[in-house]
Parts: structure tokens; sequence; C-alpha cells
């Protein structure tokens, strides 16, 4: 049965308490597929990360076809239950269990239940969630953002600007705040990762544009805590003492499996 998150959905446990058991996260990107299982009390993995490049043209039934692939070799030799758990990120807005929009990945993805034919093809129940959004997940429930009440905001700075918001706990679904419009653009196109290397920006000169960008959001939103992920976070040390926002900036703390942790989380609590 398909079922998405939605603002109302509590996704985060009261304090205190701690889903058990495992979990599968699956990580669709634009240019791999990745994923694990998951120690839900935890956080952590508890199998070996496997990933498979994203196949080109990556349309439904070539991409489904690797997740199926990349699952298999994950669950090769485990004994898992057949109600195991198992959430899966995708890059574009995500209801109902149905992908509206697709970045990264082939244009024919819009419309397709994610749910319906990646469950088909795992035989197992499948929650589809936006991939920043898993990330955001990822990061409130054990990492960076753990045990912080409020609003939360958590930006993935890389080839584009993901984005997801928690107030208190409950998950805002699909944000996209990478395209919010900023100085004529979207703000992704001025202000990511990617825009930094090909405008030639030095740290000081981009962080200056960025902390614009990232006042913007505070005016909006006036989030407790952001959270930044993607590449740019590594680098937090050269332009942090650069940004002038009210809210505490931290740099997100799962890194490259948050995606993977987040989706399985997020299938869990479904």
């Amino acid at each position: 049965m398909a079922r998405s998150q939605t603002h109302d959905d509590p996704l985060i446990p009261h304090p205190g308490t701690r889903l058990k058991g495992l979990g599968l996260g699956i990580d669709v990107g634009g240019t791999g597929v990745k994923a694990a299982l998951v120690d839900l009390a935890t956080g952590t993995l508890a199998s070996d990360r496997v990933r498979e490049k994203t196949p080109q043209p990556a349309t439904p039934e070539a991409v489904t076809a690797t997740v199926a692939s990349v699952v298999a070799q994950v669950l090769d030799g485990e004994t898992v239950p057949d109600d195991l758990p198992v959430g899966c990120g995708l890059p574009g807005v995500v209801t109902e269990g149905i992908l509206r929009t697709a970045a990264n990945i082939d244009k024919s993805w819009e419309g397709v239940s994610v749910e319906g034919i990646v469950g088909e093809a795992l035989g197992r129940r499948v929650l589809a969630i936006n991939d920043a959004d898993a990330a955001g997940l990822a990061e409130l429930a054990y990492g960076a953002a753990e045990g912080v009440s409020g609003t939360v905001l958590l930006l993935t700075i890389g080839t584009g600007i993901g984005s997801a918001l928690f107030i208190d706990g409950r998950l805002v679904p699909n944000t996209e705040f990478g395209h919010l419009e900023f100085h004529g653009k979207d703000a992704e196109l001025r202000v990511s990762g990617a825009a930094r290397s090909r405008r030639g920006l030095g740290w000081k000169s981009w962080a200056r544009e960025f902390d614009e960008y990232l006042d913007r959001l505070e005016l909006y939103f006036w989030p407790d805590l952001i959270i930044l992920g993607g590449g740019v976070s590594k680098d937090m040390a050269k332009y942090e003492h650069l940004l002038t926002t009210r809210a505490p900036v931290k740099a997100a703390e799962l890194l490259n499996v948050a995606g993977i942790v987040g989706a399985a989380y997020a299938g869990a609590a479904s």
C-alpha cells in the first residue's frame, strides 16, 4: 500500500524514544544508486553500502533495474523479515508515492508511482521520499539536529541546492528552496557548489552571496538551526566566519550516508 509523508506526520519520535530493528535505505541520484541496511536504533549502517552508476538515460525501467540489483547485493546472505521497512529517496517532488518532478534523472519519471514500480521490483512495501527530505530526517534523528526543537532547515549544497524543513519534528515536504528566485535566477544557479566553480568565485565572494541567500531564508522561516550538507559543508572552515545568520549554522554529520539512513528511517516511521 502506498503512503507518503505529509506535514501532519510526526516523523521524529518523542524525545527519549527510538525506532528499533533494521531498515533498508535506497538513495537514487543523478550519478549513483546506493543502498544499505540501517540500524534504526543508532542510524549507522548495518551492512556494506552498495553503489552502482545511475544508468543513462535514467528512465524508470533502467533505474528500477539498478535499484533491484543494488538491493539484491545488500541483502545477499542477510536474514531480514518480509516486512523489512524500505525507503527510497529520489531527486524530485514526491507526493502520494508519485514522483511529480525529476531532477538529474530522466523526465519520463514524472507521474510515475515510485512506490509501485520499485515495490513491485523488490517484492516489498516501499516508502518514496524526496532525497533532501531523507537527508534532513537523518540529521534530525541521528545527526547535527538530534534533540533540537523548533524549526530546523537543512540545505544540501552541491550540484544544486536541496532543502528540507522541519517544524517541531514534522517534515514540511518538497520545499525545493534551491529554486527560489535569487538575483533573477534560481538560487542554485548562483550559490550552489557547482555555481561557485562555474563562476570562478573564491570562498569570500561566494560566501557573500550565500550569506544573502541565507538571510532571505531566515526572513521567511526564522529557523532555530541551519544545517549545511553537500560538498561545500566539507569546507565550512573556509567561510563559516563570513556568515552573519541569526541562527547557528552547523555542518551535516552523516555526510554521504544521510540519504540512505533517512530513507530507511522514513520507511520505518511511515
